[in-house]
């Protein structure tokens, strides 16, 4: 999946799971999520789990951080510089 691709993934999800689907098209890429109040521990937690189980990649608790987690855009470079492990790790979790 391209970093661009990622980016529409991430913003979709967050808007059908955490905005009502967005309905004023808000949400950018650089929307600040954190200042927003978008994503709180528990929305966090939500995030983390659809990206491990749907997208296959486990996000290091290293990187549980507000600086990866300010925005859409950070989060996916944040995953695009994950080693493949890291990808690889979160595909075999449900296995």
């Amino acid at each position: 999946m391209s970093h661009d691709q990622l980016s529409e993934h991430l913003i979709s999800f967050i808007r059908d799971r955490f905005l009502a689907g967005d309905p004023r098209g808000e949400l950018t890429a650089t929307s600040p999520l954190l200042e927003w109040g978008v994503l709180d521990s528990l929305n966090t937690a939500v995030l983390l789990t659809h990206i491990r189980d749907d997208l296959g990649i486990a996000i290091p608790p290293a990187k549980v951080s507000a600086r990866f987690f300010k925005d859409v855009r950070s989060i996916a470079e944040m995953i695009d510089d994950l080693p493949q492990t890291a990808k690889a790790d979160g595909a075999h979790h449900g296995a």
